[in-house]
């Protein structure tokens, strides 16, 4: 027959309670030191019991263990420390953010002519000011980006004005290079003209000498004709 489910609570028999505590501490011990063997583990193993008795086991030393014990347990809660302290300063970061982006909505709202109700007399006079500022700054602001503008659009007239007169300049050489260049082509033209009523005198004076000396020929032949015809005439006569 098994044994039945024992209940966790304190045991009142003192002699009971003796025999359980050192059975149990037996068997503790023993699981801490199969543990340390099995899986090269650092335990370190402290009880005391009812009466103040020390017991303890550790794998290394005992002393090493609970200094290791100490640095650990100390760098966890610096960190956590860190990580709570960061945490509540972000969450004040949060809260003065949300505060000023809730007052910079009231304000704009403000500007717009908006819940203006709840305001004091000596607010809405500071709200007025304000508005007087802020459109003087944007006339001031506006006449500044004018100015430039028309600046801006004055240097390109200067430029545009330099740019026209380069080109007259080069349209009055243009201009003036082809009216030389017709002046020479009418020169020549006059040239070849002249050469051409030359050629074209000289060949008539050469073909009218021509002519004069066939008419010679031909009235040098008929009298020679005549002559021969008279000769005839003489001798038959």
């Amino acid at each position: 027959m098994g044994r039945g489910r024992v209940v966790l609570e304190r045991i009142e028999n003192k002699i009971n309670r003796q025999v359980t505590f050192s059975k149990r501490r037996s068997g503790l011990l023993k699981k801490a030191f199969e543990l340390s063997v099995l899986c090269d583990a650092e335990i370190a193993l402290i009880i005391f019991s009812s009466r103040g008795k020390l017991f303890q086991y550790s794998s290394t030393d005992v002393n090493k263990i609970i200094e290791r014990y100490r640095q650990c347990r100390y760098c966890k809660s610096q960190a956590d420390n860190s990580l709570e302290h960061e945490a509540q300063s972000s969450y004040h970061e949060f809260l003065k953010l949300r505060a000023k982006y809730e007052s910079l909505e009231r304000t704009q709202r403000h500007f717009q002519g908006e819940e203006l109700e709840p305001l004091s007399f000596k607010e809405l006079q500071s709200l007025e000011k304000q508005l007087d500022i802020t459109l003087a700054l944007t006339r001031q602001q506006q006449t500044n980006k004018l100015m430039a503008r028309e600046d801006e659009l004055h240097e390109k007239v200067l430029k545009l004005q330099d740019l026209n007169k380069q080109l007259e300049s080069k349209e009055k050489d243009v201009f003036s290079s082809l009216i030389l260049d017709n002046n020479n082509s009418a020169q020549l033209n006059a040239r070849h003209m002249d050469q051409f009523e030359s050629g074209t005198t000289l060949n008539t004076c050469m073909f009218q000498h021509q002519e004069v000396v066939s008419k010679e020929k031909t009235v040098d032949a008929r009298y020679e004709d005549s002559q021969g015809n008279l000769n005839k005439n003489n001798g038959w006569l």
